[in-house]
């Protein structure tokens, strides 16, 4: 026998039990989004690798070493998408909906990017994410960090912290890239191998260190926030003044500078104690260059990206019980006169609103209750050679000391109906 075939490494099924997590989380989401009108916008997987190089930043540990690039047939450089923001912008401008409009949009779905599996972080993870255009004021920033707070509220997460920093302009960055440059260089020998990689592309990039040892150097270093313009100090204070009227707490973190070069003015993260090193739930800000960087008319813009494999594990961390949407009622049939007229009167049900799983396959009386006990319907119909000879129909309630009542047929979508009124569809 040949050696079965398993799963690309750091690529994972989702199974039934954890599916209905997610589809948890994406049913509050879509609510919360909806709730502050936002539309669903659906992008393509694979890009032009030229898009991140542009957008992400061509010396950012994402291009440089975790993006699943290819040649295609036709000689294209393409990648598998490793964010969604450089693709919705891309998006926007190609189809021209972003120039002097505001537009707010979300997505959903898999990104992929070559990095070394482990505990919330996989090759082909999943996101939800955010994007708004036209808005240059911070109360759109503060907006975007309610619609996270009030999800979280939706579902009950309530471990999870919001770090705020402002990366000023491009301009003020300039100036604190000289400072910045200055103070690793002559600390050059305590840097680590990525550090001096780093250090004359995109020193920023050395705050962003995971290196335990690169900690102590990494907290004495100037601070961006001293280097910000008049400008944009202020749109940090007012966001902040914003969120305290709201009663979102939050921390001021001036090493946070997020790992894609894109973001300007405000960067932020959610984060929790409760999943190790991978700490960031749900990360964002402003980029407000990128859609001009990327061949569109200047457009402000900010943005975020929540991790739903993080969510889902806090949410398994919790353990409380969800219940998913299960059949309502459970169809035995004996025979085939009953199996034939059994799959029509399903359809009727299901008509009717109801969500009905037939027994397949036949089986013994025995065997189908046991088939409707595991499928978590409240109720299982009985359609044997008496039922359809006098055209009624057995209940029997699997949830209520095993009760069962014969009812007409035509009489049983208007019963089944009043039973699982609005309200108590369970």
């Amino acid at each position: 026998m040949s050696k079965a075939i398993q799963a690309v490494r750091g690529m994972n099924d989702l199974l039934p039990d954890v599916v209905e997590r997610w589809q948890q989380i994406e049913i509050a989401a879509r609510e919360v989004l909806q709730a502050y009108g936002y539309r669903e916008i659906r992008l393509p997987v694979v890009e032009k690798s030229e898009l991140f190089a542009r957008a992400v930043g061509d010396t950012t540990d994402i291009v440089e070493k975790e993006m699943y690039s290819f040649e295609d047939r036709s000689g294209e450089h393409l990648t598998l998408r490793p964010e969604g923001t450089a693709g919705c912008v891309r998006a926007g401008i190609e189809n021209g909906f972003l120039h002097n409009q505001i537009q707010r949009l979300w997505y959903a779905g898999p990104m992929f990017r070559h990095e070394r599996p482990q505990k919330g972080r996989y090759r082909q993870f999943h996101q939800i994410g955010v994007e708004t255009f036209g808005i240059e004021s911070p109360d759109l920033d503060a907006e975007l960090l309610l619609m996270c707070a009030r999800l979280w509220r939706a579902l009950g997460l309530t471990d999870i912290k919001l770090e705020l920093n402002s990366l000023g302009t491009q301009e003020c960055r300039a100036t604190y890239r000289r400072v910045l440059l200055g103070y690793f260089d002559a600390r050059r020998d305590r840097l680590d191998e990525d550090s001096l990689r780093r250090l004359d592309k995109n020193p920023l990039r050395i705050l962003d260190s995971k290196n335990p040892a690169m900690q102590e150097l990494v907290a004495a270093a100037p601070s961006l926030l001293d280097h910000l313009d008049e400008a944009s100090r202020a749109h940090f204070e007012r966001l902040q003044e914003y969120l305290q009227a709201a009663g979102v707490e939050f921390a001021i973190n001036p090493r946070l500078v997020r790992g894609l070069d894109y973001y300007t003015r405000t960067v932020f993260e959610w984060t929790t104690a409760k999943l190790g090193a991978q700490a960031a739930v749900c990360a964002g800000g402003r980029y407000d260059g990128l859609v001009e960087q990327l061949g569109g008319k200047p457009t402000f813009a900010a943005g975020f990206a929540m991790g739903m494999e993080r969510l889902v594990e806090l949410l398994l961390q919790r353990g409380d019980a969800y219940q998913a949407a299960k059949p309502q009622v459970y169809l035995a049939m004996l025979g085939a006169p009953a199996e034939k007229h059994g799959l029509v009167l399903a359809e009727q049900l299901r008509d009717a609103g109801l969500r009905i799983e037939c027994n397949n396959g036949g089986g013994s009386l025995k065997t189908q209750l046991k088939r409707a006990d595991k499928s978590g319907a409240r109720l299982a119909l009985l359609l044997g050679e008496a039922e359809m000879n006098n055209a009624s129909i057995t209940i029997k309630d699997l949830r209520a000391g095993d009760t069962q009542q014969s009812v007409a047929q035509t009489a049983l979508t208007d019963l089944l109906k009043l039973k699982f009124a609005m309200g108590n569809r369970s």
